[in-house]
């Protein structure tokens, strides 16, 4: 079986019989080929910018890094560099440990908030001399701490003055005769 000659004057070297066209001759341009010099930039099919230079320098440059020895490719693999790594932040354990008891004050009826503004309080100490992380779940573990235990004051304060209402108001009418 045999297939037709490719178009474009691409010559099949192992196709038997006559060729499409002749043989470009080596030194002289193809009027063909849209890149050689002196074609016609504007004939159909050629690159307009074929002969434009980039004001960008080609990949792999000079000023892109050398192939590390040992590494195929144009970098290094990560890691390979030592001392480049971001130091690895500590959060106070304490400030932490604030904050929860803080907020855990909202279901226990505010009994452990008190507990956790005070850790607050030693959380903000120990960052201010150690330098870790956790300045402000500390700040907020004292705000919520002390607001949760203004409030649970506030009910009891309330229960309090309620109860010597209600003793009150029973003693003044059980003296009234009824």
């Amino acid at each position: 079986m045999t297939y037709p000659p490719p178009s474009g004057g691409w010559q099949d070297p192992l196709a038997a019989g006559p060729q499409s066209s002749p043989p470009a001759v080596p030194g002289q341009p193809d009027p063909a080929d849209p890149y050689a010099p002196g074609a016609d930039p504007y004939a159909p099919g050629a690159d307009p910018y074929a002969g434009a230079k980039s004001p960008y320098p080609p990949p792999g440059g000079e000023q892109y890094a050398a192939p590390m020895p040992g590494y195929p490719g144009a970098y290094p693999p990560p890691g390979a560099y030592p001392g480049y790594a971001m130091p690895a932040s500590r959060t106070n354990t304490l400030a932490i440990v604030a904050l929860v008891l803080s907020l855990v004050g909202f279901a226990s009826c505010g009994i452990t908030a008190p507990i956790g503004a005070i850790m607050g309080h030693v959380a903000r100490k120990q960052i201010r001399e150690t330098g870790e992380e956790g300045d402000g779940m500390a700040l907020a573990g004292i705000i919520v701490g002390w607001i949760m235990t203004a409030l649970m004051l506030a009910v009891i304060i309330f229960y309090i003055v309620m109860i010597v209402i209600a003793v009150g108001a029973s003693s003044t009418s059980s003296t009234s005769g009824y």
